[in-house]
């Protein structure tokens, strides 16, 4: 089994380490999935299709990316996955949200 430096050292050093873009951008990026989340508890009427249908499309498409791109990195897929999925959620709000029947009045008889 390898040293906890050893290990450590590995981590730092890798292609999609800590010292390089390719490790921060996607850690960053998560804070768009904290927003995601945070939109759950949002009014449907106010979830913006575009911005969802925007990040839906970006996350999927970015998943798919970081596996093609040389160092494969995970946390990019594993965030845009999320992104991706937020996305997805909330445009399926609104759908079934618009495909509701509206509410009847209540009928004085």
């Amino acid at each position: 089994m390898a040293s906890f430096s050893a290990r450590a050292r590995a981590f730092l050093d890798h292609p999609a380490g800590p010292k390089t873009v390719f490790f921060w951008a996607p850690t960053m990026k998560w804070g768009l999935v904290v927003a995601g989340l945070a939109d759950i508890n949002r009014p449907v009427e106010k979830v913006s299709v575009p911005q969802n249908l925007a990040l839906a499309a970006t996350g999927v498409i970015w998943v798919r990316w970081s596996f093609v791109i040389t160092p494969r990195n995970y946390n990019l897929a594993f965030v845009n996955l999320f992104v991706g999925g937020c996305g997805i959620y909330q445009i399926c709000r609104v759908m079934q949200h618009r495909q509701a029947p509206a509410e009847a009045a209540p009928v004085n008889t």
